[in-house]
């Protein structure tokens, strides 16, 4: 058992044929991964959120450079450029919700379930990014050298 965000790693060098993890870990690896099946579990959002003091209703409502929490800063980057809102990207591991509570960040880009936590931190979600759910990976290499084993063990879990 490894941490979701080094389940690509492991595949994509090969130390693992096969992985469940994440969409929102492979948003945000670069690494070389074959994507197999959308599991359909673990759903969640990834969420741009604000305090819900604020006034700032949709992404353009955000002032230009304002300062945003992620640990996902591959992925809040490519949301920000792909809306052409310029901002500075402040990378948290820990609490992201705590950014705006403390003043450190306007906002937060962070995966969002039930939304209980933001709820209880005084934020409101003002954009969904994308839906995650867990995913079947494979390593490329892997997959064209299978003898089929592989594939049976594929197919197994797609006819569930």
């Amino acid at each position: 058992m490894v941490r979701n965000g080094d389940v690509p790693v492991y595949v994509s060098y090969g130390q693992a044929d096969l992985g469940i993890v994440g969409y929102d870990v492979l948003q945000e690896s670069e690494l070389k991964v074959a994507k197999l099946l959308d599991l359909g579990f673990g759903g969640c959002h990834m969420s741009l959120a604000v305090k819900n003091t604020s006034n700032y209703l949709k992404p353009t409502d955000l002032p230009a450079n304002c300062k945003v929490a992620s640990k996902f800063i591959k992925t809040a980057r490519a949301y920000f450029d792909g809306l052409n809102i310029p901002v500075e990207l402040v990378h948290l591991t820990g609490s992201v919700e705590l950014g705006p509570i403390t003043g450190m960040a306007e906002a937060i880009v962070d995966l969002v379930a039930t939304g209980k936590t933001l709820k209880e931190n005084g934020l409101i979600k003002i954009d969904d990014l994308f839906y995650s759910t867990a995913r079947l990976i494979a390593n490329p290499l892997s997959m064209r050298l299978d003898n089929s084993s592989l594939r049976d063990i594929i197919l197994s879990i797609e006819s569930i």
